[in-house]
């Protein structure tokens, strides 16, 4: 198996959602707008500028979204909620990356579990960001004194 990524489909705000997390992972962006793609005939001309695909890269994170729905999926807002049984787990590689991390990206949202030392020996924190998308972040250092 080459690699897993996760694929978040927003109700309408991907490119807020997106440029969001680009702000605080860093990363190459790319969004792909309705307007020009093989989409454009099939939506109204209200979506033309919604994301059909976005794709935020760092590294070993890559990050896709999409305004796009399944059509058998009711259409409207309040229809459109995140999966509340899925988080991304981010494994930071510093003790400052993970507390960055967890300031900007559960800055707006729900902290379930805050920063902190576990039983396992890592930092550890938990929380639901602004979207509504949950997040896991953990750092383990390699050696303990």
């Amino acid at each position: 198996m080459s690699s897993l990524n996760p694929y978040i489909n927003f109700p309408g705000n991907t490119r807020e959602a997106m440029t969001f997390y680009q702000s605080c992972i860093g990363g190459n962006l790319e969004m792909q707008v309705v307007a020009g793609s093989p989409f454009e005939g099939q939506c109204p001309p209200a979506m033309h500028q919604h994301i059909f695909h976005a794709k935020l890269t760092r590294e070993a994170i890559v990050l896709m979204a999409s305004d796009m729905q399944d059509p058998s999926v009711q259409q409207s807002e309040s229809a459109i909620k995140p999966v509340s049984n899925v988080a991304l787990s981010m494994d930071c590689s510093s003790e400052a990356e993970i507390w960055e991390l967890f300031q900007k990206l559960s800055d707006g949202g729900h902290v379930m579990h805050p920063c902190q030392e576990m039983f396992w020996g890592a930092l550890f924190a938990a929380f639901t960001d602004r979207f509504g998308i949950r997040w896991m972040l953990n750092f383990e250092p390699l050696a303990r004194s």
